[in-house]
């Protein structure tokens, strides 16, 4: 036995092939069939425990988990069908039970399930025998069997009701039925006609509703095993996302499905709020019930296209095989048809904002190969290996992390693959030719091509400095710094299966199916040993650890060791070929895979019995086998498309001693362009950040000195006017003592004469107030009457400018819409006659060739005209392009304008009210003092200047509104000038329609015509053949006649039969000719004959005529073709020069519309300024009555 083991360490890949491939253990652990084991995945630890298939297993056919999440069931199939039954509670997945038929002959189960309380299993059997039985597992007793179907209609899924452990469920291709376990045997309980729909899936909704999918995309519904209606997914899909009730309707039981194109329903899962299917290619939908009894579609959940950019598995074309449901229904996981596996978290999509608007599935582990793994290849330097497949990718994983590190996809199939000891590059044998590729940080990019077609195998040597290359039976052997051919090793007969190179790179062995295993001097291309056996096909060789000996194995059944071309020993296998061989470098343990998918691992040296461990690894031959440079890991790569990871440990569970020390690096590589890329864009962050940086502190410090300065300034200022007000404050007292003693004074003096003097200016000025204010208000209400004439007058000049407007778009829109509706139909029509007359005017004479080549000259200057006519109005296009450009710059300006005046606007409030609240003040200081005439009179100054500063505001506005009625009427005058245009163009149209009804005129005179020329070529073709068939009787009644010539009796009689026999048909013939009409004449005689035959050569005269004449139609036919084609060119030329002038005329309205709204917002701006000014002056007007009225108080 080998003293060192291989244990399961991790595995990438899915069996598609197994029916419900997918199952929940608990929330965080799935399970799922790998090459031959059934994997415990837990998704938050990222481990693995994987439960072995048996060892005389071939292949496994069906998983099934309980209700209770603790027990698997595995179908497998060896020389006896089996249903195992695992504990997953154990930590090794304990085997409970193994579950057989008894004693009939089964060969397969195709699926199973498990009853409610987890004590009863029911397994589906395959063709032939379609039984379906029931056990009591636990006893491992049979209770029941039953035969659900024939050969003809396979059973695709069986199911216990979930709220019933006795009854169950069966669907297939025509068939659904329920069974019910009773007396000891299942008896079917309903009898449903539903033999042309075929069921892919069902579940159960409640305790007598089953829905059920078919491959036509139909989701059914059968209530106590009746099918009583339908979920229309197809009216649900065209339906809005604000309108999600899905359409229930009645169906009749002999309906069948749609056709092949619609999308198929493979997988339906039941979960509390409802059910989720699987519709067609890549697409979940999930229903929720309401409380109407029907469902609601809640979210459709799709697979995408492209999840990053590493990874390219389009999700597209992926059928959805298995939907499973976690325990607390927080997440759904599915199963594809490409062997991939998706996890959807149904609470985070409830919060995700990106989720809920477009919910898509992410990997559960990674993206797997779907195809078969064609290549393996391992580094040094880094802890990476590289698979190829036939799916067409190279996928990069990383054995000590787990993970997928690059995938990149591929136009071509993938045969081989090697990397590189650095990890740096890799080197891939396509169908076409040998790439060599550099592995940078998100991508494998190719920078050398070698043409070597359809390379099966490839491997570089130790050092990297060189590589080989299998191209059919030679091995080419590459310059990895040249890219040179060095060597050609030739000696293989048949395709070489295998190459390794030694140690020191001075040696190369190959194998190969011609038998052969040489071994190859690098240096020389000569061989240096060789071991031939034609009986056996190798598949695989590799050298020892110190490259002494050689190990191979190939289709003889046994492990061969060869030494200096000698087999030093062989290990005979069990009726199993092995297919891969791999050696550690420790010397301890050999390594090879199978045909069947084991892996065997052999003591070496090698035992000389048959002294081996086994181990269940893939469901498929072994295709490649790598042991990494550390001896940690064993990788193995199979045709069921999974890589499966083994550690390398002996006895005691400890790791073996790697012979050298393996260093693992991180280095990466990234391109020029790239590495400058990110290089100039962090450049730019800093220098940005720097700038941003430098800005805010510059900022900071003139904020900091000007508040300073600030501060400064109001400190001095403020201090300045407290000396000065103090000063000011002394000076006044004093001031106010002495005025207070001259006051006293003077008081006592003026207190009578002011008292008389008040008297008489009250009475003066109180009458000279009066008039004033009455003369003031007569200027108000002028002023106002003078207001309310001139809004009135711009109300009524807006609503006549608008109701033409209006006019205009509606007199002239109309007549456009039904000219351009016209010129369409005519347009149609005029395509409909070229279709008809196409096959007719063929065979239309030339004689109008002439009046053509006239035409074309005429319709060749018109084109001319009429291009540059074109070109012209291109020319005022692009003006008037330029004219709205500057238009919408004079929008923009007149839009900052008005920003710019509500600004001043504002800042003439904040001024008014400034101004307003000193007013306040001035009233209160005058209240404390006297009133003086002087004041009274400059109040009456100030009065009369504003009135003329109003009369001259009048004055502007009447200036500003004649200037706008002088900008109106250049536009009044362009828009009448528009309506002449338009009339013109309308003249044309006119023209045009009857240039059209001319042209129609003379096609139908050139149909008649023709028809009539059709009759007489016909006529006269019919005579050319009667002339023909009358001369060839003529020629042979001759021919015989002349035969007589020696013989005169006879040479008379057959003279005068051939005289009976063509005379009268001669004359008929001349009388078609003439037409006149004349009789058949029985006298002739031979010179009539003779002359009757002369006529022969005139007929064909007639014929070369008749041939002219033809050619002489088939020109004209020819002729009238380009004219007609001509025709149709300029008819089509002035349609669109009438449309360019229609487009041209629709933007100038559009822009004399935008002038016009110009203009009215500027009349509304002018309104709102003289509204203003109205305020403005009622508020100054009372507050002078307010000061007047205090002043005669």
């Amino acid at each position: 036995m080998a003293s060192v083991v291989a244990q399961s360490h991790f595995i990438f890949g899915l069996r598609t092939e197994v029916n419900n491939n997918l199952c929940y253990v608990d929330e965080q652990t799935v399970v799922f069939p790998s090459g031959n084991n059934c994997v415990c995945y837990n998704t938050v630890q990222r481990c693995q425990r994987f439960i072995p298939g048996s060892e005389k297993s071939r292949d496994l056919h069906a998983l099934a988990i309980s209700a209770n999440r603790r027990y698997l069931a595995v179908s497998e199939c060896g020389e006896k069908a089996t249903v195992t039954v695992f504990d997953l509670q154990h930590e090794q997945g304990r085997k409970r039970k193994v579950l057989t038929a008894g004693d009939a002959p089964i060969q397969e189960f195709i699926c199973m399930a498990f009853s409610p309380d987890s004590k009863y299993l029911i397994g589906q059997t395959g063709a032939p025998e379609w039984m379906l039985i029931f056990w009591l597992w636990e006893k491992h007793k049979v209770l029941a069997t039953v035969k659900t179907s024939n050969s003809n209609n396979p059973v695709n899924q069986v199911s216990f009701n979930p709220y019933n452990n006795m009854q169950l469920c069966v669907s297939g291709s025509g068939i659904f039925k329920l069974f019910r376990y009773a007396e000891g045997a299942l008896k079917q309980t309903c009898f449903p006609k539903v033999e042309s729909f075929n069921f892919l899936c069902h579940t159960w909704l409640t305790v007598e509703r089953v829905i059920a999918g078919t491959d036509g995309g139909r989701l059914l519904v059968f209530e106590s095993g009746n099918l009583r209606r339908e979920i229309d997914l197809s009216a649900q899909a065209a339906q809005e996302k604000s309108d999600r009730l899905v359409e229930v309707k009645k169906i009749k039981d002999s309906e069948g499905d749609d056709g092949p194109g619609s999308p198929s329903i493979r997988a339906l899962l039941s979960y509390s709020r409802g059910f989720a299917c699987s519709f067609g290619s890549g697409l979940v939908r999930l229903f929720e019930k309401n409380e109407e009894d029907s469902f609601t579609l809640s979210r459709e959940i799709r697979i995408p296209p492209d999840l990053d950019g590493d990874e390219m598995t389009p999700g597209e074309g992926q059928e959805i095989q298995t939907m499973c449901i976690s325990p607390a229904e927080e997440s759904v996981s599915i199963s594809t048809d490409r062997g991939q596996l998706y996890i959807f978290d149904l609470s985070s999509g409830e919060t995700d904002k990106q989720n809920l608007e477009h919910p898509h599935f992410d990997f559960l582990l990674q993206s797997f190969h779907s195809k078969s793994i064609t290549g393996l290849s391992v580094c040094i330097r880094k802890a990476i290996v590289a698979t190829s497949s036939l799916d067409h990718s190279v996928r990069i994983w990383n054995y000590e992390t787990k993970m997928l590190e690059l995938c990149k996809d591929f136009q071509e199939e993938a045969h081989s693959v090697a990397l590189h000891p650095t990890g740096f590059y890799i080197l891939v044998g396509f169908t076409d030719k040998l790439r060599l590729m550099n592995l940078l940080v998100n991508d494998i990019r190719t920078f050398k091509e070698f043409t070597v077609r359809g390379c099966r195998e490839c491997a570089f040597s130790q050092g990297g400095h060189m590589f080989a290359a299998v191209n059919g039976n030679v091995i080419q052997i590459y310059s990895v710094t040249s890219f040179e051919n060095i060597l050609n090793l030739k000696g293989h007969s048949g395709k070489v299966r295998g190459i390794q190179w030694s140690c020191d790179d001075s040696r190369l062995v190959s194998c190969g199916t011609d038998g052969a295993v040489y071994e190859w001097n690098t240096q020389t291309g000569k061989r240096e040993s060789e071991s031939v056996l034609k009986s056996c096909s190798y598949s695989g060789v590799a050298f020892s650890a110190d490259c002494e000996t050689i190990l191979a194995v190939g289709s003889d059944l046994t492990l061969k060791e060869i030494h200096d071309s000698q087999v030093l020993r062989e290990v005979p296998a069990d009726e199993v070929a092995h297919t891969a061989v791999a050696v550690s470098h420790s010397s301890r343990v050999v390594f090879t895979g199978t045909s069947i998918g084991t892996i065997r691992a052999f003591k070496y040296p090698l035992p000389t019995e048959k002294e081996w461990l086994t181990y269940q690894a893939h469901c498929g031959p072994v295709t490649k086998m790598a042991i990494t440079f550390d001896d940690q890991f064993l990788l193995a790569a199979s045709e069921d498309g999974c890589l499966s990871m083994w550690k390398i440990i002996d006895k005691e569970g400890r790791g073996l001693n790697s012979v050298r020390q393996i260093v693992h690096t991180e280095e990466i590589l990234v391109t020029k362009s790239d590495l400058e890329e990110k290089a100039q864009n962090t450049l730019e962050l800093k220098t940005r950040l720097e700038e941003l940086q430098m800005e805010n502190e510059y900022h900071l410090r003139l904020k900091d000195m000007n508040h300073n300065e600030k501060t400064r300034e109001l400190s001095d200022k403020f201090t300045q006017e407290i000396e000065r007000l103090k000063t000011t404050e002394q000076a006044l007292r004093t001031q106010m003592e002495k005025q207070e003693r001259e006051h006293q004074q003077s008081s006592d003096q003026l207190v009578a004469k002011h008292s008389e003097e008040l008297k008489s200016l009250e009475l003066s000025y109180s009458q000279k107030l009066i008039v004033e204010h009455e003369r003031f208000q007569d200027l108000l209400r002028e002023h106002q009457r003078m207001q309310e004439d001139y809004e009135n007058r711009l109300e009524a000049v807006e609503e006549s400018k608008t109701q033409a407007l209006e006019e205009l778009t509606q007199r002239y829109e109309a007549p456009l819409q039904e000219k351009t509706r016209l010129v369409a139909q005519c347009q149609e029509e005029a395509e409909q006659e070229i279709l008809k007359f196409k096959e007719i005017i063929r065979q239309v004479e030339e004689d109008e060739k002439r009046i053509t080549h006239d035409l074309k000259i005429k319709y060749e200057k018109k084109l001319h005209a009429e291009k540059k006519t074109s070109t012209n109005l291109k020319g005022e296009a692009g003006i008037m392009t330029q004219k709205f450009y500057s238009l919408q710059k004079q929008m923009d300006e007149k839009d900052a304008e008005m920003n710019t005046m509500k600004q001043e606007r504002q800042k003439l409030l904040g001024l008014i009210r400034a101004l307003e609240s000193d007013i306040e003040d001035l009233k209160r200081q005058i209240s404390g003092h006297e009133k003086t005439n002087q004041d009274k009179d400059k109040t009456i100054a100030t009065l009369k200047k504003k009135n003329q500063e109003l009369e001259k505001l009048k004055f502007v506005l009447d200036f500003q509104l004649n200037e706008f009625k002088k900008q109106i009427e250049p536009q009044q005058d362009d828009i009448s000038e528009k309506k002449e245009r338009i009339h013109q163009l309308e003249e044309e149209l006119l023209q045009i329609s009857r240039s059209n009804t001319h042209l129609k005129l003379n096609v139908s005179d050139l149909k008649l015509k023709l028809r009539a020329r059709e009759k007489e070529v016909q006529k006269e073709s019919q005579k050319v053949k009667d002339m023909e068939t009358h001369l060839q009787r003529l020629q042979s009644d001759l021919h015989t006649c002349v035969s007589f010539i020696q013989e005169p009796k006879r040479l008379k009689e057959s003279v005068q039969t051939i005289y009976a026999r063509y005379a009268s048909q001669a004359d008929r013939v001349s009388d078609s000719r003439t037409r006149n009409g004349a009789s058949n004449s029985r006298r002739v005689n031979i010179r009539h004959f003779i002359f009757k035959v002369e006529q022969s050569s005139e007929d064909e005269e007639t014929v070369k005529a008749f041939n002219l004449q033809r050619e002489h139609l088939e020109k004209t036919v020819n002729s009238l073709k380009s004219r007609l084609a001509k025709s149709a060119e300029e008819h089509d030329r002035v349609y669109n020069k009438i449309m360019k002038e229609n487009v041209t005329l629709i933007t100038e309205i559009n822009d004399l519309r935008k002038e016009l709204n110009v203009t009215k917002t500027q009349v509304k701006e002018h309104k709102a300024q003289l509204a203003a000014m109205k305020t403005t002056n009622k508020t100054r007007v009372k507050t002078e009555e307010g000061a007047k009225q205090e002043e005669l108080h």
